[in-house]
């Protein structure tokens, strides 16, 4: 068997025993007294569940996400090349149409997300943290965006890394520092930093980020959340790296976010 295949039947084949199936394929209904009373405290399969079954709206969740963002990120400077809130809202919109028209398109649906900024997204910046870069706009998604785009998320800008992703920190001369979620005076690691602490100060339910030597897992620990560094290419790879040592991977606040966005299906190259 191919070896992809059979990690990604392994993964599978794990979710009951886990207690995912029902984030991917549907289950059991959510009460309103188990879920934290903010939106932006929701675990990822939590949030998941509650657009699917109604319980908040894509447009609540992505207003709950921003009101959040503009209050917290000029203090951490996670998130960068923010798409405009009138356009989000909108794709947020268009997202509850959708599932009023029983199109559910997958576990993210309606989730504001935020790609490591070095990877490309279509229409967005996509500086690599360079000044060589600082106006480029990607021209198609990687596959690794693809495939979480073809889950239903709505991309509302990139996370801070270093320059070309190399350092153990988040300082590019585009755009500054990222801080670390629990003093922003402090560094967030790197070089997935403003992804960990775009989730460490729940700005973002789940992240993506890559890891060569370190990258997801150290600001993982800078920033109390999972970082988790997969086999290589089991996530569809996305950056500069991705043909050498490096692999992309997911992040997460806890486990089961984690492993979700791990094993959702993935968009491989043609």
């Amino acid at each position: 068997m191919d070896r992809r295949k059979f990690l990604k039947k392994s993964a599978t084949l794990s979710l009951s025993h886990l207690g995912l199936s029902s984030v991917l394929l549907g289950g059991a209904p959510l009460f309103a007294a188990s879920l934290p009373a903010n939106i932006v405290d929701f675990s990822a399969t939590q949030l998941s569940q509650a657009i699917r079954l109604g319980n908040v709206s894509c447009v609540e969740t992505m207003q709950a996400y921003l009101e959040h963002i503009h209050r917290y990120n000029p203090s951490y400077n996670a998130i960068v090349s923010m798409v405009e809130d009138d356009d989000l809202m909108a794709q947020a919109t268009d997202a509850d149409e959708a599932i009023a028209k029983q199109s559910y398109r997958g576990w993210m649906h309606g989730f504001p997300h935020a790609a490591k900024d070095l990877t490309p997204v279509k229409g967005l910046r996509f500086t690599s943290g360079s000044p060589m870069f600082a106006n480029r706009i990607a021209q198609q998604d990687s596959a690794l965006v693809k495939n979480v785009r073809d889950s239903g998320a709505i991309f509302i800008g990139k996370t801070n890394t270093p320059e070309f992703g190399l350092g153990s920190q988040s300082y590019n001369p585009v755009f500054g520092a990222t801080g670390s979620a629990y003093d922003p005076a402090l560094t967030a690691g790197g070089s997935s930093g403003g992804a960990a602490c775009g989730l460490g100060t729940h700005m973002l339910p789940v992240a993506d980020g890559s890891d060569m030597m370190g990258s997801l897992r150290n600001p993982g620990a800078f920033n109390n959340v999972i970082g988790f560094r997969p086999s290589t290419g089991l996530m569809g790879g996305g950056d500069p790296f991705s043909r050498s040592l490096a692999t992309s991977g997911p992040m997460g606040r806890n486990t089961q976010d984690t492993i979700v966005l791990l094993i959702s299906p993935p968009t491989r190259p043609s």
